[in-house]
């Protein structure tokens, strides 16, 4: 059952269902039998915010599931991900950075500072895991996220002494309630990156078997390595800058698509993209529905069942090595 649910088709019917449920989901009621004789006011609906919300949440699911299944291939670690090494929390800080230095930044320079923080930190995990003779599994990516949390720390405290507080939670949690018309296209800089990333899965994947194996083959491994943490990087700096953080997405997504359709980095993109598309979509459909006419955010939605997810896959990841 899982195996026929994990199919490409099967993901795509369901993910354009779940889109047709996203759309005529609010508190302004939108029927869907008035799509082609929709009133002014349904159609600025649909227009300024519907529509933009349901392409944000295509786009955003799809980037970190990837993010996370470059970032797993690249350290040969099933639980590393843009959360568990602290990309997340860099993209963050350097938000932070850009309103404390620059207070009337616009997007694009608060794109730039959480891009550059966030390939920082990046590059800087992966230093570390180099220099960690103790490789266990589970205790990669806790370094991580113990990296992750003084990055953490100090950005609230930046935020405590600016006086930036309030500006700098807008994005701790991700939520799709800002979204409206002209605050989202900045996400459709992510799709030629999607691209690079597909016509680099092969190579991933051979550096993902390691340093000297990659070279004697021929590969350019840290060039290979330095593209595939400079997509992840952007591509996590352009959901944080537009959505705000959505933990445990990168990790739990390609976790759940490799048991079906292996490690191959190639064969598994467009699941894992769909998949995430589509895990993210039910997520905030769970959350606009849960307390309607209230909003769950998608950061505390997906926070919650992808802490779950997490503990089993460190569970059983704990079951094998034992």
């Amino acid at each position: 059952m899982g195996k026929f649910l994990m199919r490409l088709d099967v993901l795509i019917i369901m993910l354009i269902i779940a889109t047709f449920f996203s759309i005529f989901i609010g508190v302004s009621e939108v029927k869907p039998f008035h799509i082609f004789n929709l009133s002014d006011e349904e159609k600025n609906i649909l227009v300024a915010s519907r529509i933009p919300r349901t392409i944000s949440i295509i786009i955003s699911g799809s980037c970190l599931a990837i993010s996370g299944l470059i970032m797993q291939q690249l350290t040969r670690n099933k639980f590393v991900s843009p959360t568990t090494a602290g990309t997340m929390d860099w993209a963050r800080l350097g938000i932070l950075i850009a309103l404390i230095a620059f207070p009337d930044s616009n997007i694009l320079l608060k794109l730039l500072f959480a891009t550059l923080l966030s390939l920082f930190g990046t590059l800087l995990f992966m230093q570390i895991l180099q220099r960690i003779q103790f490789k266990d599994v589970i205790f990669i990516p806790l370094v991580g996220i113990m990296l992750g949390n003084i990055v953490s720390s100090f950005s609230t405290f930046v935020a405590l002494r600016t006086n930036a507080v309030q500006s700098i939670g807008n994005f701790m949690q991700g939520n799709f309630s800002i979204i409206t018309s002209g605050r989202y296209e900045i996400l459709f800089i992510s799709i030629p990156l999607l691209v690079l990333a597909y016509i680099y899965a092969s190579k991933f994947t051979i550096a993902g078997m390691g340093k000297d194996f990659s070279v004697n083959l021929g590969l350019n491994y840290q060039r290979t390595v330095n593209i595939g943490l400079t997509i992840t990087a952007v591509i996590t700096a352009l959901v944080v800058v537009t959505v705000g953080m959505m933990p445990f997405l990168g990790l739990i997504i390609p976790n759940l698509i490799s048991i079906f359709r292996g490690d191959h980095l190639k064969n598994a993109l467009p699941h894992t993209a769909v998949f995430g598309a589509l895990f993210v979509m039910i997520c905030d459909i769970l959350g606009r529905l849960i307390i309607f006419p209230y909003e769950i955010t998608i950061g505390l939605t997906i926070g919650v069942i992808g802490s779950f997810i997490f503990i089993v896959l460190l569970m059983k990841g704990r079951t094998r090595n034992v």
